[in-house]
């Protein structure tokens, strides 16, 4: 290439449409992506959060983004399963992490100024089960299972990792 000559990259430069056959047309999307010579096959797993199964006061901002998540997971598993996709999502409760053990989270909850100890205390009713919250390690385990081969067969589910919390129906704590 002559380097004394440089284009004007300014300049407007005229744009060729698609021929006919390749342009999208409104409402059709393009076709999954294929592989020549190999057959697909995996596994899509979201993560969301119980919030985005139900509805909490006051996080209508962090509701409406998790509920965005459960939306995809059920439109694409009928769609992607012909290619052997699973697609599922995991929602968990509070986990035993930096995004609930902060004093905003606390206060948020109702318990400000509180310690670790009394946040704990706070957590016990959102959950069924008598736990404030789960472990890091019991979402991930869940992520392997929807990984693995165990569930070759699961698709567009909703996997609840919330000790209960969102169970209908819950027994009042004893006194």
């Amino acid at each position: 290439m002559d380097h004394r000559h440089r284009p004007d990259l300014g300049a407007a430069v005229p744009r060729r449409r698609a021929p006919a056959a390749r342009r999208r047309r409104p409402g059709r999307r393009p076709a999954s992506p294929r592989r020549p010579g190999r057959a697909l096959s995996g596994s899509l797993i979201l993560t969301s959060s119980t919030a985005g199964l139900v509805a909490f006061p006051h996080l209508r901002h962090y509701v409406a983004a998790k509920h965005g998540v459960t939306g995809p997971v059920r439109t694409l598993a009928p769609e992607l399963a012909p290619h052997r996709i699973r697609v599922d999502s995991v929602h968990p409760t509070t986990v035993d992490t930096p995004m609930v053990q902060n004093p905003a989270v606390y206060e948020l909850f109702g318990m400000p100024g509180a310690s670790r100890e009394e946040a704990a205390k706070g957590f016990l009713p959102v959950n069924a089960l008598p736990v404030p919250w789960v472990e890091a390690v019991d979402i991930s385990n869940a992520v392997l299972l929807l990984a693995s081969d165990e569930s070759r067969y699961v698709t567009g589910t909703t996997v609840q990792v919330d000790a209960g919390g969102t169970a209908p129906y819950r027994m009042p704590p004893e006194a």
